[in-house]
């Protein structure tokens, strides 16, 4: 009987031999780039000339499309892993670099940069206004996108970039006026400004930094890239990809050079920046060349630990005296304090406070109340970091508390202390001493939490590198030097634990 079932299953292998061989399509990409990309209808179906565009793909392939959810910046990494992804199809800018890493296909796709700042700016009208000021003007772009390289080839140090990881995040600072000007794709620019979408913006100068769109493909896989390749050019032969960014309103005459572009040898006759605006090719960084930012990153991460930590200590110190000593109308208040803050995840605390603190202004049409709470990233982190930590230190120090026998107390009360006196001279000594091991801890866990501080524009350790691991030949030096320099950090104050409970230990003896 089995080897009839087996019988059974080969010839109906064989009869449909598309069942056995055309495994689906898997393609990557990041929702979170938002539109006219990749991003979810009213319905929730997940829409976007990408998403068409992958339809198309697959159906010139015989493979049906399967969308992976991913952060952008991690999608080349998680595809040559070689098992989750057979394509990246997400808005990547050719370079040669990521060519030599992730072999890429002809351009499916012309992009320029556009400008864009809000409608009340009268001072920046073209992209020479940028680098014309007194001081480096605010510019946000997306980060590790073209327009940060191309901006930091063309203007240097004459400009200040702010990098996000979403569009949408970055035109609501420029709208608040928290960043001066910001750099989008521009099918970016078409469809959230030029469409009307965001009314506050406007779009200035002509296009700049002109580039070609194309898929990532696995190393090796030439054979894949081959079918793609074929199926690009059908689509552009045939007007099918004309047809597709009429649609979304991205049909223009550079677009035509797509014709052009697709018989020829690829990538041998690609240039990175546009010739008009006289640049050249970047060159990628080299470690040496970071070493300085590196050293930045580094002075951000202590000054976010150091600035927060003591504010996180002192609030815990409060919240947990009014949890073993103050009355229920203080106790059950501060219980939700510690739950909440426990409960949610810092990096949404910290984009409450950072991008919708902001919108409470807005919603209750106070200007003053908008500007107050538009918080400087700085300011947001500490503040952020203080209050999710003082949860756990109030826990920290509670468990400290009630680990004083109460009878410490009773004899301090019974000598004539008053009841604060007490406190603070005889059980929070000895809670203190308890409390070394789990405060050191968390200390040390503080350091590595700065990372999510990148999601604000700081660059610190993390930022700088999710800044550069974009560039392959920079990623594991990189990784290695940050990993150092986080020990390099936190060792020192496990050390330091070690001594103070040594310390403290004998002074408890005595």
């Amino acid at each position: 009987m089995t080897r009839g079932l087996l019988a059974v299953v080969v010839c109906a292998l064989a009869a449909d031999p598309a069942a056995a061989q055309a495994p689906p399509l898997r393609w990557g990409g990041d929702k979170n780039g938002g539109a006219p990309y990749i991003f979810e209808d009213a319905a929730g179906q997940l829409v976007g000339f990408e998403v068409e565009f992958a339809d198309f793909l697959g159906k010139e392939l015989g493979r049906e499309p399967v969308f992976v959810q991913n952060q952008w910046d991690n999608l080349p990494e998680l595809l040559k892993r070689g098992t989750d992804l057979d394509i990246v199809l997400n808005g990547y800018e050719f370079s040669a670099e990521r060519h030599a890493d992730t072999p890429t296909t002809v351009p499916y796709f012309v992009y320029s940069l556009r400008l864009i700042v809000p409608v009340t700016n009268t001072t920046v009208a073209s992209w020479a206004d940028l680098g014309r000021q007194k001081e480096p003007m605010t510019v946000g772009v997306l980060r590790g996108s073209a327009s940060e390289r191309y901006l930091q080839q063309r203007f240097g140090d004459a400009v200040k970039l702010e990098s996000s990881e979403t569009v949408t995040e970055m035109f609501d600072l420029v709208k608040e006026g928290r960043v001066t000007a910001t750099v989008q794709d521009a099918p970016a620019a078409t469809y959230y400004v030029l469409e009307g979408r965001y009314p506050e913006l406007k779009v200035v100068d002509e296009p700049a930094g002109a580039g070609y769109y194309v898929i990532l493909t696995k190393p090796g896989d030439d054979a894949l890239r081959e079918r793609l390749n074929e199926a690009i050019r059908k689509g552009i032969r045939s007007g099918k990809l004309r047809e597709l960014y009429q649609k979304y309103k991205l049909w223009n005459a550079a677009q035509q050079r797509l014709s052009y572009l697709a018989e020829q040898p690829w990538p041998d006759v690609t240039n990175e920046l546009d010739a008009a605006e006289g640049g050249e090719p970047p060159v990628a960084p080299t470690f040496r060349g970071v070493l300085d930012k590196l050293a930045w990153a580094a002075g951000r991460t202590l000054l976010l630990a150091f600035a927060s930590f003591p504010l996180a200590m002192l609030l815990g110190v409060l919240v947990a005296l009014g949890r073993v000593y103050g009355p229920w109308l203080v106790r059950a208040p501060l219980a939700v304090y510690v739950e909440v803050l426990r409960g949610t995840p810092l990096l949404l605390q910290l984009f409450v406070v950072f991008y919708l603190l902001p919108q409470l202004g807005v919603l209750l049409g106070s200007e003053t109340l908008k500007e107050w709470l538009s918080l400087n990233k700085y300011v947001a982190a500490i503040l952020t970091l203080a209050v999710n930590y003082s949860a756990a230190e109030a826990e920290n120090y509670r468990a400290g508390l009630l680990a004083v026998p109460r009878g410490q107390l009773e004899a301090a009360l019974a000598l004539g202390m008053t009841p604060g006196v007490a406190i603070r001279r005889v059980v929070l000594p000895q809670a203190f001493r308890i409390v070394i091991p789990p405060v050191t801890n968390d200390f040390i866990a503080l350091f590595k939490d700065t990372a999510v501080c990148s999601t604000i524009m700081i660059v610190e350790l993390t930022g700088l590198y999710y800044q550069y691991k974009i560039y392959p030949s920079l990623v594991l030096e990189l990784a290695l030097a940050v990993g150092l320099l986080y020990l390099l950090m936190s060792y020192p104050m496990a050390v330091l634990a070690n001594w103070l409970e040594r310390r403290t230990a004998t002074g408890g003896a005595r």
